[in-house]
């Protein structure tokens, strides 16, 4: 089966009434952040949850989460700094979250959940100069830097992808 068939299998949607119960990545402050925390921050406006629906089953196979975010201006490589205004913060798009169900693993589906996450920035009408994301291990941040993410200078991770190589990636 090829990976673009595997993709057939899913839907990416917005949060809404599916049943979550079920969704296990392992790690359990991303389960429990699902099951109990992300209708509610979906009904506050802190964060958009969006969740990966197997079509055949209805299953949550993955989700992840987008927020507004600043990075403060000396935080960035100089390299950035020198194209930018000279804001104490810039804007930025926060990932803060993103999870597979252990079930669903080794099909793509982290590629597919964060593709997915870097193109709904990049179509944001919100001022946004890159996405931002806070690794929460080695093997997270080696994810990230697999699809160029750069780490914050002074956090290691702590990672961003400027939007101009986001519409690169998408606009060949």
């Amino acid at each position: 089966m090829a990976l673009s068939d595997t993709f057939d299998d899913y839907l990416i949607e917005p949060l809404g009434k599916q049943d979550r119960a079920a969704f296990s990545c392992d790690v359990e402050k991303l389960d429990i952040y699902l099951k109990q925390q992300a209708g509610q921050d979906a009904r506050k406006r802190m964060a958009a949850p969006f969740v990966l629906i197997e079509k055949s089953s209805g299953i949550v196979a993955g989700y992840y989460t987008l927020s507004s975010t600043g990075i403060k201006f000396d935080e960035l490589p100089i390299e950035i700094t020198k194209k930018l205004p000279k804001y104490p913060n810039v804007p930025a798009t926060l990932l803060g979250r993103l999870a597979v169900d252990k079930n669903h693993r080794k099909k793509g589906l982290g590629e597919m959940l964060l593709m997915d996450a870097l193109y709904r920035s990049l179509q944001s009408e919100i001022a946004t100069i890159a996405v931002v994301v806070d690794a929460k291990d080695d093997a997270a941040r080696s994810f990230y830097e697999h699809y160029n993410f750069i780490q914050f200078p002074n956090f290691p991770y702590r990672l961003f992808l400027m939007m101009e190589t986001i519409k690169k990636m998408f606009h060949k």
